[in-house]
């Protein structure tokens, strides 16, 4: 787990560094050989600890494979010469994936692009659980986007009980797809902040086929409203001769009338009607 450590003050040693410069040189002076070659020695051995450190940085120390704390206050510090200093960024970072080949949860391939908004929030594991935790992001971010595809289907063309779509669904969909995400980087120590979908549609070998397929249905959809409308006007059409005592129909002629009134009304074309008032009449 992560330990926080706070490392002496980079001035105080920064002091003791310039007052061993005039001590090496009168050493030598006085010919005090062994005195001169202790204080260069020091003065060799304490610039390496030397760090300093921005706003939203942190430094994890570690002393001969062991890992001794983060420093993740800012300033100007001073720690053992010999402990590997790593450095990390704690600011948020994000990244756009560029759309990856998917399958949907009915088969069919689409283009999904994501962007994910993140951030270190454990240096102990970012430095020692994965190899390269930003690399793990982007690969686990993949994986994430395969999964989560695989839930639900493109629209609901082919799966009309679905009750969210990667089209339609888009709250849901993005929900899912961070909470995917934050388990998978949880083992690396990286919070997400955010992850959404920025880029969602059909691959490319069935993009012009799922087109027609749409327009197809936008079709059918309007023809079936023009229907409804027309069997109301119809109706209506009927009720009113009826009730005014107009034209009394037989069944037959009744049939006739409703099969051209339906011609008329439900034509792309303007139509002429076909029966007369003679023919009404008899």
């Amino acid at each position: 787990m992560e330990k926080l450590t706070k490392p002496l003050s980079g001035y105080l040693m920064i002091f003791i560094v310039i007052a061993l410069l005039p001590t090496i040189g009168i050493s030598f002076a006085n010919k005090q050989i062994l005195l001169g070659i202790i204080c260069t020695l020091g003065f060799i051995l304490i610039l390496p600890g030397f760090f300093t450190l921005q706003p939203n940085k942190a430094m994890v120390l570690i002393l001969f494979g062991a890992y001794k704390g983060t420093v993740k206050d800012n300033g100007f510090f001073w720690v053992n010469p010999f402990m590997t200093k790593t450095k990390i960024s704690l600011r948020v970072r994000n990244f756009e994936n560029k759309p990856l080949k998917v399958n949907d949860k009915i088969g069919n391939p689409v283009m999904v692009g994501t962007i994910v908004v993140w951030q270190v929030q454990d240096t102990f594991k970012a430095t020692f659980e994965v190899e390269d935790y930003e690399n793990f992001v982007h690969l686990q971010t993949d994986a994430a986007v395969r999964k989560m595809a695989g839930k639900y289907p493109y629209d609901d063309f082919e799966a009309e009980n679905a009750e969210v779509t990667l089209r339609s669904g888009v709250e849901d969909v993005n929900h899912s797809l961070e909470a995917e995400i934050a388990e998978r980087l949880h083992h690396a120590g990286i919070k997400v902040i955010e992850a959404r979908i920025s880029h969602l549609a059909y691959a490319q070998e069935i993009a012009s086929a799922m087109l027609q397929r749409q327009q197809a249905t936008a079709i059918v959809a309007a023809r079936r409203k023009i229907v409804d409308g027309a069997v109301g006007m119809v109706e209506m059409a009927l009720e009113d001769l009826k009730l005014k005592g107009i034209v009394d129909f037989e069944e037959e002629k009744k049939a006739a009338m409703v099969s051209n009134l339906m011609v008329v009304l439900c034509s792309d074309r303007a139509a002429s009607p076909v029966l007369n008032v003679g023919t009404l009449n008899q």
